[in-house]
């Protein structure tokens, strides 16, 4: 499509911003990336956490340098809120408060992140769902923003703000079955292909995996993994399911984009 288009295409991917985490991610092969440009992908290392605000940023920047070229854009991707976004802006949110955040990290420390998740997901479902149970930095802040504006993060985040452009969006959809069959065999073939190995690469770069990177689906299980805590076919096991389940949250995301037209794929 984008060679019929004279399009240039933009990640709208959250793990292929990590530089060196590339099968995990399923980024795009060499040859498909000397074929049509890519923008978004390889822009922090895994040690650093990043943002949806500095991905709006890298992809603001992308959309202008390929509109100085005369160069159409594809947005392309499975992160959701990186959608939401680019369509709707980003709300203003309030800035850390050191005393609520260290309150919460504390008990995180103390008792679990999965208590914290269950208290957020009393208070706010649509966060708690999209955020997984051991992402501690994720739910801490959705915390921290309830606490700080007395409004769950959800709402607070669908009341902006500022479009980086009006765009079609376009959903391949394909039937739970097809699709838990395609992760099924694709986590297989990246177990196979190396993820173990590309895990271990970046757990042993200065740094290593920082606690964003290191919960995506795949990489959590393969630092499992690495440590003897499972073995490999639990470890696939996990991350079938985990991808399955990260699939369903997107869909429920995805059919809150209400001008959406969804193609079978």
């Amino acid at each position: 499509m984008a060679s019929r288009l004279a399009a240039e295409i933009v990640s709208v991917d959250s793990i292929a911003v990590y530089r060196g985490l590339d099968i995990g991610s399923a980024k795009p092969s060499p040859a498909d990336r000397a074929a049509v440009p890519h923008h978004c992908l390889d822009l922090v290392s895994p040690a650093e956490s990043f943002s949806v605000a500095a991905w709006l940023a890298a992809a603001a920047a992308a959309v202008a340098d390929c509109r100085g070229r005369g160069r159409r854009i594809l947005f392309v991707g499975g992160t959701p809120l990186y959608l939401r976004a680019l369509r709707d802006g980003l709300a203003p949110l309030p800035p850390a408060d050191p005393v609520v955040r260290t309150e919460l990290l504390a008990e995180a420390a103390a008792r679990g992140s999965a208590l914290l998740h269950a208290r957020l997901a009393a208070i706010d479902p649509p966060a708690a769902t999209r955020i997984h149970p051991r992402d501690t930095k994720r739910i801490v802040r959705a915390l921290e923003v309830a606490t700080l504006t007395g409004r769950p993060l959800s709402t607070v985040q669908t009341t902006a703000a500022d479009p980086l452009f009006e765009s079609r969006l376009l959903i391949l959809d394909a039937s739970r079955a097809a699709l838990a069959a395609r992760i099924n065999r694709r986590v297989e073939t990246m177990f196979a292909g190396g993820l173990v190995e590309e895990t271990a690469e970046a757990l042993a770069a200065p740094g290593g995996i920082g606690s964003t990177a290191s919960q995506a689906a795949g990489y959590t299980e393969a630092i499992d993994l690495l440590a003897g805590r499972i073995d490999r076919a639990e470890a696939i096991r996990r991350t079938q399911t985990r991808t399955r389940q990260l699939a369903k949250r997107q869909r429920t995301w995805l059919r809150s984009f209400k001008q959406a037209t969804w193609i079978g794929a």
